[in-house]
């Protein structure tokens, strides 16, 4: 591929006629401008100039490359200009990939202001459960649960992710309230079974306080996506394992109850943002990242824990 440099020195030479002048005009020696002239048509196969010891003067095929190199170079610099123009401007598209449920709650309804705020900023929001490559699909960001392993992506922590057993006051009333792990053997249970077959266990603490166990879940109704357990949920299905953060409007509304919170030990998970670079990240990213961390970790159902919830939440 011609270097830049070539290109430079053959438009500076055409436009100031000799190799001294363009040499000025580019901060080289005349002898480097001459050289790059002498490898571009080198590269290309023809002769660009007919020189004598004065001047120089433009071949037919010169003089047609001349052209187009100029053109070239001008929508370089008008590129360049561009991009600084914008460089402390968020202009343009910002592609997000997040979880249906959490996209749904958290994250879209604090759009609106934000291209309202920034009139040339246009968001396009994902909402899909599916792995996401970001690279690969195009996207500028990604919200997920757990910590992306991708060392070339960069992770932000939105918030922790406890997770919480949940049933419908009327399943309780109906079948009794667990309080044991044990006693689960005797209720409907939700299990997630994810698209690969992978089943998620239940995890308990042990009697002794020390570690915890796996429990099977034994359950009439699996899903793939962990998320919908909340529709059988509220439709007194059984017991249900969700994110509290999603849990949180139906606990406070009284339409699901949290049960074995003292037992339940399901380890630690987050939701994390995640984007592919650090540096140089694009004003348009930015602002994006920036109100949507700042946002979400004010929100206090994303800051809620298990041992805050009030008694009169728990089954």
């Amino acid at each position: 591929m011609t270097n830049l440099a070539l290109l430079a020195s053959f438009t500076a030479a055409a436009e100031a006629g000799t190799f001294t002048a363009a040499a000025a005009r580019l901060d080289l020696t005349p002898a480097a401008v001459s050289k790059n002239v002498a490898r571009l048509e080198a590269e290309l196969g023809v002769r660009l100039f007919n020189r004598s010891t004065r001047q120089l003067r433009l071949t037919a095929e010169g003089d047609t490359f001349r052209q187009r190199a100029a053109a070239a170079l001008r929508m370089l610099d008008e590129a360049l200009a561009e991009v600084g123009r914008t460089r402390g401007a968020p202009v343009g598209r910002v592609r997000i990939s997040v979880g249906v449920s959490f996209g749904r709650r958290y994250v879209l309804p604090l759009l609106p202001d934000l291209t309202t705020a920034h009139p040339q900023l246009q968001i396009e929001l994902s909402l899909d459960n599916r792995t996401v490559d970001l690279l690969a699909e195009g996207f500028d960001i990604g919200i997920r649960g757990g910590v992306i392993p991708d060392s070339g992506l960069v992770a932000r922590r939105i918030a922790k992710l406890p997770l919480v057993l949940v049933a419908s006051p009327s399943y309780l009333r109906r079948h009794g309230a667990p309080n044991t792990p044990d006693d689960l053997t005797q209720h409907r249970l939700l299990g997630v079974r994810l698209s690969s077959g992978q089943e998620i266990p239940w995890r308990f603490r042990k009697p002794s306080g020390r570690g915890s166990v796996e429990r099977p879940v034994n359950a009439p109704l699996w899903l793939s996506d962990p998320e919908a357990l909340l529709d059988p949920a509220l439709a007194h299905a059984g017991i249900a394992q969700l994110g509290l953060h999603h849990a949180m409007p139906f606990l406070r509304s009284g339409r699901l109850k949290a049960v074995l919170t003292q037992q339940h030990d399901p380890g630690q998970r987050e939701i994390v943002m995640h984007y592919p670079h650090r540096q140089y990240l694009a004003p348009r990213v930015r602002v994006v990242v920036d109100a949507l961390l700042g946002a979400l970790a004010q929100d206090p159902d994303l800051t809620a824990t298990r041992e805050s919830l009030p008694a009169s939440w728990l089954g």
